[in-house]
């Protein structure tokens, strides 16, 4: 593809008209440049892309898309927003790949990655070639590649897409974070059906406010478009046990789907029982009652679920064939993940680093023990440091020994993150234990039959943060070490 074919994509209002070479990738790491590619300068927080411009150049970048003049050897195409057209860029370049494939985005505070999860195993089962991205990893039929953020940049998320279309994979589904969808990131992305967990509080670094929040949520829904198309219809599937629904409803054309329990809605959990082994509760819709067991814990996957059975009913799997599915499922990595080395009592591992998600996992363990209840809990650097307080209290509400410890510090000292979370317990019992290994091992080397420790925060993560400096370290693991020490 040559330069001119990409560039009069962007509808430039003065065309473009110098040098045409040929375009062999588009990149916006100038490591990454070789011979023939174009090369687009970010403006990110800390790095500005205009700045290794002649860097590219001398890898052999054939044109620079930039937001200024820049004094180069090679064609500058001058844009308002380089992530803007990195997004058109690509998706023309890869051949609008999205387009190819039913696209299933998830967003909303939890509950994403386990959701994802469901949806791609009944699709799996149904011998259909699926494609999975989000918090965890990329995952492309059964070949699983690492990533970075729970929502790539466009040109990786386009890149991913002409991978998945390149091995026939039919269907994909995508955690869509609030970060991404405010960034532009998955501008370009057409997505078949969008689904909504739910809003809590998380992200404020970013958004600033709860409404900021919750708008850049809807950006999902409202991208699906204004348009009616039989042969491609758009669902909007929406937790109906949430307020934020009613807004959501009014910013999307697509079709509408409710899920819940409290409230009414199209698919709804009734009769549930909950154990510590799994949950069972009858899915309705309409005149139909479905009974259901799954292997998963909690109210929160009973939502998860629902979530996962709407979004394969509107592609047309029968409902046997996604019970079945289900029901088949052990669970997902660091999503209240249980760690067994022989104890007398539970440890769990789970990914709760919001405090509606910390609450939601404490309320089911106080519905499966009447024992004590550890919970290790910090809470990240460089983040939301108004949820600080707010976590603290959440684990001391529900907790009978809370254990403040590190949580991904990053370059804050981590001393001073748990002062703010202890500012909003004052008066209350806990304990402080700066080192996130010691504090495992000392909830674990305290807890007696019948007791439950909940490890919260990291869930899946395999690394600990502190400066600049990232770690080995897995909670899993680590906690197993210490059961194995008693």
């Amino acid at each position: 593809m040559n330069l001119l074919q990409l560039v009069n994509e962007l509808h430039l209002l003065v065309p473009y008209n110098g040098p045409n070479p040929e375009i062999t990738s588009i990149e916006n790491d100038n490591r990454k440049v070789k011979k023939g590619s174009l090369f687009i300068c970010l403006k990110g927080k800390t790095v500005d892309g205009h700045d290794f411009a002649n860097s590219a150049v001398e890898n052999g970048a054939s044109a620079i898309i930039a937001e200024k003049l820049l004094d180069l050897d090679v064609p500058v195409i001058v844009v308002k927003d380089t992530y803007r057209a990195m997004a058109v860029l690509a998706d023309y370049y890869y051949g609008q790949p999205s387009h190819q494939i039913q696209l299933i985005g998830i967003t909303g505070t939890n509950g994403k990655t386990t959701t994802s999860h469901l949806i791609e195993k009944i699709f799996s089962d149904q011998k259909i070639k699926t494609g999975l991205i989000g918090t965890m990893y990329t995952k492309i039929l059964d070949e699983k590649i690492e990533t970075k953020n729970t929502t790539p940049e466009s040109l990786t998320l386009q890149k991913t897409f002409r991978k998945m279309l390149d091995k026939e994979v039919e269907i994909a589904v995508m955690e869509v974070s609030s970060h991404a969808l405010d960034l532009g990131r998955v501008h370009g992305c057409d997505f078949d059906i969008a689904i909504f967990t739910n809003l809590s509080q998380d992200h404020l670094d970013h958004h600033k406010t709860m409404e900021d929040y919750k708008h850049a949520k809807g950006l999902l829904f409202s991208q699906l478009g204004n348009v009616f198309d039989a042969n491609r219809p758009k669902y909007a599937i929406l937790n109906a046990d949430d307020e934020t629904i009613d807004d959501y409803k009014k910013i999307t054309a697509a079709h509408l789907i409710s899920y819940g329990i409290d409230q009414e809605a199209d698919i709804r959990a009734t009769n549930i029982k909950l154990t510590a082994k799994g949950t069972e509760f009858d899915v309705v819709i309409g005149s139909e009652k479905y009974p259901i067991s799954i292997q998963l814990v909690g109210k929160f996957n009973i939502y998860n679920t629902l979530a996962s059975i709407a979004a394969a009913l509107v592609s047309k799997i029968d409902m046997s064939s996604i019970i079945t599915s289900l029901e088949g499922i052990e669970g997902v990595a660091g999503r209240f993940e249980l760690v067994n080395s022989g104890q007398d009592f539970t440890v769990i591992v789970d990914y709760a680093h919001t405090p509606d998600s910390l609450e939601n996992v404490l309320k089911t363990i106080q519905q499966i023990t009447q024992k004590d209840i550890y919970v290790v809990v910090g809470c990240g650097g460089d983040r939301d440091k108004t949820k600080r307080p707010l976590m603290a209290k959440i684990a001391c509400q529900y907790g009978t020994q809370p254990i403040f410890t590190s949580d991904n510090p990053r370059s804050e000292n981590p001393e001073q993150i748990l002062k703010d979370m202890e500012a909003g317990v004052q008066g209350e019992k806990y304990f402080t234990i700066v080192d996130r290994k010691q504090a495992i091992h000392y909830a674990i080397s305290q807890a007696k039959t019948g007791d439950v420790v909940l490890i919260a925060g990291k869930g899946h993560e395999t690394y600990q943060i502190i400066g600049d400096t990232t770690y080995d370290f897995d909670d899993r693991i680590v906690a197993k070490e210490a059961i194995e020490e008693r």
